[in-house]
């Protein structure tokens, strides 16, 4: 049976799962959740994933929810097609051992910071709220620290564990994206290597495929 995408178009989440499909080449059917109406804290999506959150999928009657395990998954279970070694066979230690540290970098010094600018910049906007420059600038001057390590690492090598793309890299696409809709594009711009392996990133026909909306590939 073909896998089933339970996501919202535009989430940041659910375009993570989203590409990682496209880079593997895993036809899907999308099943859009409105996140306005609220669908995600409806009991049948509850019985999911209890945390009322998108995305989860639905792949033969195995259903998996949280993004970065969802990627881990498909990449595994389709290590023979697609984009190769997305996440590095077990086999080889080091390189697992890297990847392992270049994800741990993505959540830790990454995404915690982006994800409060988006918030702040984007979505309270949307919502009629005021934006809290204090934590704004807090987030930007973390950021700036961490971007500038970055620099060094992306510097030596073409990505964040080595020279092959794995989902370590995949994953800052959509909150790095939205520090450009937030005005915030210089944190990466300003920064050459940042800025050579994040416009790569972004030139992948899998965020190409997604960049707008999610659309279903079945």
């Amino acid at each position: 049976m073909v896998l089933k995408l339970y996501a919202a178009p535009q989430s940041t989440a659910s375009l993570r799962v989203a590409q990682v499909l496209h880079e593997k080449n895993v036809p899907f059917e999308f099943h859009p959740i409105d996140l306005r109406a609220k669908e995600q804290k409806n009991p049948a999506f509850l019985e999911k994933n209890p945390f009322g959150q998108v995305p989860y999928i639905d792949d033969d009657g195995f259903v998996l929810y949280e993004s970065r395990a969802i990627g881990r998954y498909i990449a595994l279970k389709y290590a023979n097609q697609g984009t190769p070694n997305l996440v590095p066979p077990q086999s080889d230690l080091q390189a697992t051992a890297l990847f392992e540290q270049a994800a741990s970098n993505e959540f830790a010094n990454f995404e915690v910071h982006a994800a409060k600018i988006a918030y702040e910049k984007l979505f309270k906007v949307r919502l009629g709220l005021g934006t809290n420059e204090e934590v704004v600038e807090g987030a930007i001057q973390q950021l700036n620290v961490k971007l500038d390590a970055y620099e060094g690492i992306l510097g030596k090598q073409a990505y964040l564990s080595g020279d092959n793309v794995t989902l370590a890299d995949l994953y800052h696409i959509p909150f790095g994206s939205r520090l450009y809709r937030a005005g915030l594009g210089s944190l990466i711009d300003s920064r050459p290597n940042v800025f050579r392996w994040f416009n790569s990133l972004l030139e992948r026909p899998s965020w190409v495929a997604i960049k707008d909306g999610i659309v279903g590939t079945a």
